[in-house]
């Protein structure tokens, strides 16, 4: 029955039932953490191997360069032309980085903040900078902008990606806007592959701004949890068509591909802004980790490989997506209290709670045992403004644990909603 349409009476007894439940989770001493979306140990093990390819001995890049040594700042010829592949890009339009993507996007806002983007302004010498944000989006890429003083602009996510309607007006009315993130494929939270319409508006955006830039965090491009994967059109060949090709930053990672904290980073975009980009990037570095890039090329060898490899992360994270997901329509759906994201690749599954009730539902989670991702981290600041997102992240638990978490968290929604819907009648 749909919780709505119960009587004060049996709102009350349905809410009394929850608690009893929850009570006895409390009392079962859970300490059970779904607040990132870490890869779970057998992920990790599907790598092992990688450390001991150097048991040839054998250290020298393509290029003749010891890898061991300095040398080479935007990497090694073999791991440009292996990541170019995934990424999407020219071999001369990409720059290998270190672990961490999100280190190479903090980097590339710093940048243009110190010293400008192709001859403008540097962005710390204007009154006001601006970025666009679609919501629910990645908490991380809101705490980048937010740690430079930018101004946030939630901007709506629909089915095939972010508002563009809102966007392309906005951007063309407003100089300081000067950028908007993005997670074109799988979006986190939602899951949502951008349509190939919602790439070429991307490409062909006409900004007031000059050095206005799209952050293509194209995090999860071969993190597919179905045989049949979503593509998105490549955004650097649409925007050259558009003739707008300096517009975007391309990022990618293999953090979720091998070892998060020691994966290779990368970042794809025109010659032009590379080549800018490098001049700046020499200075603070002489080399990345290139062992770790001739690490990652011998292991796999080629980038279809990879891809393989990735058939065996899928074959153990699909069957959590689907606990989850079932055990949500089997619980949540007959009562109306709730929906969510099935999606078909990527980390996230995003749940709307009713509103106002995102905070209870993970307070109520957090006091029992079960940590999730905080509620309103999915938007700029902090703020859900109906408190009614919550991102779960189903692939670090093992499947017992997870069991037992959505068990709870299933209790935690119906409680919290119950006592909404009781506080309104």
């Amino acid at each position: 029955m749909n919780l709505s349409q119960m009587t004060k009476e049996q709102l009350t007894a349905f809410r009394d039932e929850n608690l009893a439940l929850y009570n006895d989770f409390k009392a079962k001493g859970l300490c059970l953490n779904m607040s990132r979306g870490n890869p779970c140990k057998e992920q990790l093990e599907l790598s092992l191997d990688m450390l001991n390819v150097f048991d040839d001995g054998n250290f020298m890049s393509s290029c003749g360069t010891d890898v061991r040594n300095y040398g080479l700042l935007d990497g090694i010829p073999e791991a440009k032309e292996f990541f170019s592949e995934m990424i999407g890009v020219n071999t001369d339009e990409i720059i290998i980085f270190g672990n961490s993507s999100l280190n190479a996007m903090f980097w590339a806002v710093q940048t243009a903040f110190n010293k400008g983007i192709l001859g403008n302004t540097p962005w710390g010498k204007l009154d006001k900078v601006k970025f666009l944000c679609p919501v629910p989006g990645y908490d991380r890429h809101f705490k980048i902008t937010e740690f430079f003083g930018v101004e946030m602009i939630n901007i709506p996510m629909t089915p095939t990606g972010p508002d563009m309607d809102m966007i392309e007006k906005l951007v063309a009315e407003d100089e300081s806007i000067k950028g908007i993130w993005c997670v074109p494929q799988y979006s986190n939270p939602d899951g949502i592959s951008y349509s190939d319409e919602t790439v070429k508006r991307f490409a062909s955006l006409k900004t007031a701004a000059k050095d206005f830039r799209i952050f293509w965090d194209n995090a999860y491009c071969i993190h597919h949890l179905t045989d049949s994967p979503k593509c998105i059109l490549n955004i650097l060949d649409e925007a050259k068509k558009a003739g707008n090709e300096n517009i975007v930053y391309i990022f990618g990672s293999t953090s979720k591909v091998t070892f998060p904290g020691a994966g290779v980073a990368v970042m794809g975009a025109s010659k032009e802004n590379i080549d800018e980009l490098k001049k700046y990037l020499g200075i603070s570095i002489i080399s990345y980790d290139k062992m770790n890039q001739l690490r990652h090329v011998k292991f796999f060898g080629t980038f279809s490989n990879m891809v393989e490899h990735m058939k065996k992360h899928k074959a153990i994270i699909a069957p959590k997506f689907r606990l989850v997901t079932e055990a949500l329509n089997k619980e949540i759906a007959p009562l109306g209290i709730g929906s969510w994201t099935d999606p078909e690749g990527g980390y996230f599954i995003s749940f709307n709670a009713l509103n106002g009730c995102a905070k209870k539902i993970v307070k109520l989670c957090a006091e029992a045992g079960v940590t999730l991702t905080g509620a309103g981290a999915t938007f700029p600041y902090g703020v859900d403004p109906e408190d009614k997102n919550i991102r779960l992240a189903p692939t670090y638990p093992s499947m017992e644990d997870l069991a037992k978490a959505v068990e709870l968290f299933i209790i935690c929604v119906k409680l919290a909603s119950a006592e909404k819907l009781l506080a309104e009648k």
